[in-house]
């Protein structure tokens, strides 16, 4: 175990924490709550970025970007929307500041703004604003677009990368002619979350509905992707929301039709956020420290050279030669190590940083003409030619990313519990874990349950088979089978 690491089993939240500050993911900023993305975590997120950029591209959607700054009144249009997120609301009252002999630098009282505006909490009444002016005949419709912004929620309890009063995300405002090419856009939107959850983040994750009471405010249907972290405790990964006509009404954005009727516009909205980065922390993390999946490690392979002198040093970069050119034609991050830290150092280090494979040469490799590889999932250390290293190192990346998800999913599967006793139900959720059940769809049923247990609906999953269950509290016949869990 590397030195003052926490064990994860024993402490969670510390082990995370540690975790994060000593790989050199973020550090807090100096205004609470807020987050500073240190370079290797940015990293990290611009390969998830990048990689959701290229899905979102591949299916016709386009970015753009919209103002930081909203009016108040655009909230007052839409009810639900500006009660969902009114406690969260950063306002800006003022313009300027000014000196002042007595008490130094305050706000100018007379630059007090005639109308207060918002910093973003998310983008939907913005955007709508500007729809209107855009969109007149079904001739403008659809439109696909989505932005790659930061957002501030002045959140009351914040933990790094997972809830943070700034973070950073992508929002997707799409405009329909019909409500079947709205709702249909929203469930692509949510298989591309799965997508990149599973294959290249390798955490396996339910698909499905969310709950009145869990959905975004404004919307018609939220659907989600949530995921089992390291703790048994649930993450939800991303959202994609239907939002019916209410923000087409709430702004009068309005298309004539192919037969001259005058329609609100349907629409959709979709996200998600660095919280992304947390979510690969939480379910792949060690007590070594990270464990990156390789299809979003900003470095794949370090290479740690083994010298004592100077000679040394100069046999091993003409060995490494071919290696590198190699990695270079494959495309394969890598970093060669060359700081004069001891081996073993260097080891916990990069282990800590979660880089996937490590390859090792010494002296010895040289005359024997072979290199040693380490794998960072399974620990496992083995032996090849220089000639066979690069055909090797592409398999061993391959394998390592399909084991991270096979251990997530297994991990997901054995603490994923199906019961019809509350009293059975409630052991679960304390000992921690998901559990699959009846729910008789009543909200107070749900309200009941999370202020007894702290365990919330996660979601209504696709594949539910309600019929012949009850509801896990009621007892009556359940109108839907749910997963319940704790959750971040």
């Amino acid at each position: 175990m590397s030195k003052g690491l926490p064990d994860p089993q024993k402490d969670f939240p510390n082990w995370y924490m540690q975790v994060v500050n000593r790989a050199g993911l973020a550090d807090h900023g100096p205004v609470k709550g807020t987050m500073v993305i240190k370079p290797y975590g940015f990293q990290l997120w611009e390969n998830i970025k990048n990689i959701f950029d290229h899905m979102i591209k591949e299916s016709g959607h386009t970015n753009a970007y919209f103002p930081l700054l909203i009016p108040k009144s655009f909230f007052q249009k839409e009810a639900e929307h500006v009660e969902g997120f009114a406690k969260e609301c950063a306002v800006v009252t003022h313009t300027r500041l000014k000196a002042d002999k007595q008490k130094g630098i305050i706000v100018d009282p007379e630059s007090r703004l005639d109308e207060e505006v918002i910093i973003r909490p998310t983008s939907e009444t913005v955007i709508w604003s500007m729809y209107k002016k855009w969109i007149q005949s079904y001739r403008d419709l659809p439109i696909l677009i989505n932005q790659w912004a930061n957002v501030v929620r002045w959140e009351m309890r914040t933990r790094l990368f997972l809830r943070t009063t700034e973070f950073l995300w992508q929002e997707g405002h799409t405009a329909h002619a019909t409500e079947e090419e709205a709702q249909k856009e929203t469930l692509d939107i949510l298989e591309l979350y799965r997508q990149l959850a599973e294959d290249y983040l390798a955490i396996p994750v339910f698909t499905g509905l969310k709950t009145e009471s869990e959905k975004f405010a404004g919307a018609d249907r939220t659907y989600c992707i949530e995921a089992m972290m390291g703790d048994k405790r649930a993450l939800q990964a991303g959202t994609s929301h239907n939002l019916g006509q209410n923000f087409a009404k709430a702004f009068s954005v309005k298309f004539q039709t192919k037969d001259n009727k005058e329609e609100f516009v349907w629409a959709t909205s979709w996200g998600i956020s660095t919280r992304l980065v947390g979510a690969v922390i939480l379910a792949h993390g060690d007590n070594k420290g990270l464990r990156i999946p390789p299809r979003i490690a900003p470095i794949q392979l370090v290479i740690i050279p083994i010298s004592k002198n100077d000679d040394q040093i100069s046999n091993i970069k003409e060995y490494l030669e071919p290696i590198t050119k190699g990695l270079e034609e494959t495309e394969v991050r890598y970093h060669i190590d060359w700081t004069d830290s001891s081996p073993g150092f260097k080891f916990n280090e990069w282990e800590m940083k979660g880089v996937p494979l490590r390859l090792e040469i010494g002296p010895r490799d040289i005359v024997e003409g072979t290199t040693i590889l380490v794998r960072r999932d399974t620990g496992d250390k083995i032996s090849f030619s220089r000639e066979a290293v690069i055909e090797n190192i592409l398999i061993l990346l391959h394998e390592s990313q399909q084991q991270l998800y096979d251990q997530a999913l297994t991990f997901r599967n054995d603490n994923t519990h199906t019961t019809n006793s509350y009293d059975e139900f409630k052991q679960i959720i304390t000992e921690g874990g998901f559990v699959r059940c009846g729910w008789d769809g009543l909200q107070k049923t749900e309200t009941v349950i999370k202020d007894e247990t702290k365990a919330t609906i996660r979601c209504i999953p696709f594949d539910e088979q309600p019929q012949g269950l009850t509801c896990i509290y009621s007892g009556d016949p359940a109108k839907h089978e749910v997963i319940f869990a704790k959750a971040y």
